[in-house]
């Protein structure tokens, strides 16, 4: 009887690593920049809130240049999402790169969500194995932000319609940009807020709480110094960014091989207690962050997955106490509902 040797995970050739948006390109930001090295190597969601003009959305679109290249499995998962949403054409039969979806926030609940009389994906389906970017989160429709709690949670969408149910996978890496306020200059040293407290409380609850909490990371993005802007010094290129995403990523598919799952955003609490071990210096840690900012316990189990990514960028295998606090800074001041990014 002659064994067969398994093949080794594909990989597809993509034109991501020449995309004419690279991180050196854009000066000062390294707090937002090592934040968005951490949700692509752990697949995490993330949030940006800054004043207008801060970069937001420009280091969101360089994201795609440091995401790993597809695997085969993901290219063909991807290529039948778009045939059935008649995306494909003679010219590109066959997805190669990962999806970067950018809808405005004006689109409707069924062009993001899916649906229709013959129900089709939606932009939050068309970004499966890739990223949704929603710019100006608190403008989008109420509706469409409560329904990314389904995906953000079980990585799928379901459409019910009369003529029956529609289940569409929705795998992706959310990243959320907003201001602090309409105006934009909440918290601004350079620019005072025009914002009453109403307009404040109103333009926060937009975003409810269950949703925040099923963001990883939350980061502030700050309006960029001038001195950083004319010095004009070397920043680190996308592609060194992208060699520590896929170093973090062959950590990782080394620890789940035969699992079913590929990065640390997927672990259930059956993985979380298998590969995070706690000492009582972690222990104490989290319970001074749970009594501090009220953890839910998705967020509880959400730090430790951000800290096992961060130390995978380390390539640490054991979780350090440095891993835990540098994933505690990247969570609201307060998770009872706030607004408020560290």
């Amino acid at each position: 009887r002659k064994t067969l040797t398994p093949m080794p995970a594909t990989t597809i050739s993509s034109n991501i690593a020449s995309s004419s948006l690279d991180f050196k390109d854009i000066h000062g930001q390294q707090k937002t920049k090592r934040a968005l090295e951490i949700a692509a190597a752990g697949n995490h969601n993330l949030l940006m809130s800054g004043p207008p003009g801060a970069g937001k959305t420009i280091l969101a679109q360089t994201v795609p240049s440091i995401l790993p290249p597809l695997l085969l499995e993901e290219a063909l998962e991807i290529t039948r999402i778009y045939s059935v949403a008649g995306l494909l054409t003679g010219e590109e039969p066959f997805v190669k790169d990962r999806p970067f979806r950018h809808p405005h926030h004006t689109s409707s609940y069924v062009s993001i969500i899916g649906g229709g009389a013959h129900p089709r994906p939606g932009e939050a389906t068309l970004a499966h194995r890739g990223v949704l970017l929603l710019d100006e989160l608190p403008e989008f429709d109420r509706r469409v932000i409560e329904a990314l709690r389904q995906p953000l949670e079980e990585r799928t969408i379901t459409v019910a319609r009369s003529r029956g149910v529609s289940t569409f996978p929705a795998q992706f890496i959310l990243i959320a940009a907003m201001n602090p306020c309409p105006c934009g200059y909440f918290g601004d040293p350079r620019k005072d807020c025009l914002c009453s407290p109403g307009m404040l409380s109103k333009y926060r609850k937009k975003i409810s709480g269950p949703l925040l909490d099923r963001i990883d990371l939350h980061i502030h993005t700050p309006a960029v110094e001038y001195e950083k802007l004319e010095k004009g010094e070397e920043e680190e290129s996308s592609a060194k960014i992208r060699e520590k995403v896929l170093a973090a990523r062959e950590f990782q598919a080394k620890r789940f091989r035969g699992m079913g799952i590929q990065t640390n955003a997927e672990m259930g609490i059956r993985e979380l207690k298998q590969f995070i071990i706690l000492g009582d210096p972690h222990r104490e840690i989290l319970k001074r962050a749970h009594e501090r900012y009220h953890l839910s316990a998705r967020s509880y189990h959400r730090v430790l997955k951000l800290a096992r990514t961060i130390a995978d960028t380390e390539q640490s295998e054991k979780l350090l106490p440095d891993h835990i606090s540098e994933a505690l800074q990247y969570r609201p001041k307060e998770e009872s509902g706030s607004m408020n990014i560290n």
